[in-house]
């Protein structure tokens, strides 16, 4: 699957969030979540998520509704089934499967934005870095390392690139932020002036 969009306007107006459908045991990444769905609000910019209540994603989306924000849900029909959809979204798309949710929620969105969560979490985030590496998009995409929770992953990243697996520059491809009020300035900066597209060999 490949994504078919344009590439994102400098203005940001829409920012996709992947994160856990659990709160996690440290109240900060709760805390961090709320953070940026009052953010968001207050700057204008719709939250896209993955539609459900729960977790950090029902976080994320109470705290921008709670702002006068907008929430823009994509959930597929079998989590819809089960009632796990967020009743109050400002707009809800149902889609078939979970493809075409990560495709749908790329479609909508000028950036993204990683918070803390689990394995369905790095599924997108990897899908939509994977993307960029082959440049098929030039969105920013920014991970959100509350309380060291991504510190780990970071350093996979760099041994990536120091055995050779990945190229020098792929670090590019991420932006890491330690605090959620920086997350829309360091989209916006990057919309504003992009990242060159990273060099890979095959």
């Amino acid at each position: 699957m490949s994504p078919a969009a344009p590439e994102s306007a400098s203005n940001l107006t829409s920012l996709c969030v992947f994160c856990g459908s659990q709160a996690g045991t440290d109240p900060a990444y709760a805390a961090a979540a709320a953070a940026l769905g009052t953010d968001l609000a207050r700057n204008g910019v719709a939250l896209v998520f993955g539609g459900g209540r729960v977790g950090l994603m029902g976080i994320t989306a109470d705290a921008a509704l709670a702002g006068g924000g907008q929430i823009i849900g994509v959930i597929p029909t079998f989590l819809k089934d089960k009632e796990l959809a967020h009743a109050r979204a400002t707009e809800m798309l149902v889609v078939p499967d979970m493809h075409t949710r990560k495709k749908t929620m790329f479609e909508r969105s000028d950036a993204f934005c990683v918070l803390a969560g689990g394995v369905g979490t790095l599924d997108e985030m990897f899908e939509i870095i994977t993307w960029r590496q082959l440049h098929l998009h030039n969105k920013p995409i920014i991970i959100l390392n509350t309380s060291g929770y991504w510190s780990h992953l970071v350093a996979l990243l760099e041994r990536m690139i120091g055995e050779g697996f990945a190229h020098l520059g792929h670090d590019a491809l991420i932006t890491v932020v330690e605090r959620p009020e920086d997350v829309l300035a360091t989209a916006r900066a990057e919309l504003a002036a992009p990242k060159p597209p990273v060099v890979f060999k095959v």
